[in-house]
């Protein structure tokens, strides 16, 4: 339940932060330009400077609540009851003695010694 609510938030914030990134000015463009000093004619209440710098401050904002709900959806994830790994439950059959190896038939065929029977021809 948490983890889903955690998500959703992320999900948000991810929203915001696209927003957010695509509104700061590239090379003199951008929400700067549009409502500030220059849509009104020399001054405004937003300038160049105060937009852009709100906007970086948000970004860095939006960015650091981004990381720490990541990090804390990690530790939301419910696992239920596989807190142990295999290894420390023991894996079936660790227990059991150890049996000596079939003999198998070697990977490579052996050849057959014809050598002895053209000298005796």
């Amino acid at each position: 339940m948490l983890y889903n609510i955690i998500v959703g938030v992320i999900a948000v914030i991810c929203f915001l932060l696209i927003v957010v990134v695509l509104l700061q000015p590239g090379q003199g463009q951008g929400i700067s330009g549009m409502g500030g000093a220059g849509a009104i004619g020399g001054g405004g209440g937003l300038g160049a400077r105060r937009t852009a710098d709100l906007l970086s401050k948000s970004t860095s904002i939006l960015a650091a609540i981004f990381l720490t709900l990541c990090v804390l959806a990690n530790f939301a994830i419910d696992r239920g009851d596989a807190n142990r790994s295999i290894l420390q439950e023991g894996a079936p059959g660790m227990n059991a003695p150890i049996e000596a190896p079939s003999e198998t038939a070697p990977a490579i065929p052996q050849q057959e010694d014809n050598s002895s029977e053209e000298n005796e021809n």
